[in-house]
């Protein structure tokens, strides 16, 4: 939608597909009304998005805490730390926001819109955490609830995954040290991709000898990664 104003159609249609109607259309295009918007067009008087993303922020904090917590029973104070904050970081939300086309219906300013603002991780994941915010003053917390737990459900089996390969670093030092005397190292053998985006590869040694290889978008995942198929390779998961 970039820098045009709100075209009535459009939004009704995107609620049905994302699944919410709203009593207040107006919390709505508060929510995706990003501040370049407001600042070219200082005669509208128009509020941007940022008290919504503010709100949003503590809500999905709360609602993924709670998701976690009962999803996994047996899991620690810090691994549900650690699993919330990759769920709730900007590329992860970023990510629910792609799932919904939420960058399309933001209003931009000319100049973020043409310099791709409507793509920009950032950009989606204020305007997911606004959204949120939005549906909650619209309609409460259980409607909110319903919403934020249908996107952890459809990637359920990539947070049990994740909650695997974290463990993994741990699971292997106990292995090797119990069995063989001795602590893994890792090492950071190569790296791609440009600098928003970079991949990185690792390779866990045990001894002298290389028992996996992983890839990751930072040094520790990477390294958990190599870890996990060391200890599948050698049937300990």
């Amino acid at each position: 939608m970039g820098e045009n104003q709100f075209v009535e159609s459009d939004l009704k249609t995107w609620q049905d597909d994302i699944k919410v109607k709203f009593r207040s259309v107006a919390l709505l295009e508060n929510a995706l009304t990003h501040r370049s918007y407001v600042n070219e067009s200082p005669g509208l008087d128009l509020p941007d998005n940022q008290r919504l993303e503010f709100l949003g922020d503590a809500i999905l904090d709360f609602l993924v805490g709670e998701w976690l917590f009962h999803r996994y029973p047996d899991a620690r104070e810090g691994e549900l730390t650690s699993l919330r904050a990759h769920i709730v970081r900007t590329g992860g939300l970023a990510g629910f926001a792609q799932e919904i086309d939420l960058g399309q219906h933001l209003r931009l300013g000319k100049g973020e819109a043409s310099s791709g603002g409507s793509e920009r991780p950032a950009n989606l994941c204020a305007g997911f955490e606004a959204l949120v915010g939005a549906i909650y003053l619209d309609q409460g917390m259980d409607a909110v609830r319903s919403w934020v737990y249908r996107f952890l459900e459809e990637h359920a089996r990539e947070i049990d995954q994740r909650r695997k390969i974290k463990d993994a670093k741990s699971l292997l030092q106990e292995y090797t040290q119990g069995e063989l005397h001795v602590t893994p190292t890792y090492r950071i053998v190569r790296e791609s991709g440009p600098d928003h985006a970079k991949l990185f590869t690792a390779q866990v040694v045990v001894g002298e000898k290389v028992w996996g290889e992983g890839t990751g978008n930072n040094k520790q995942d990477a390294e958990q990664a190599a870890a996990h198929n060391a200890l599948q390779g050698r049937d300990l998961l």
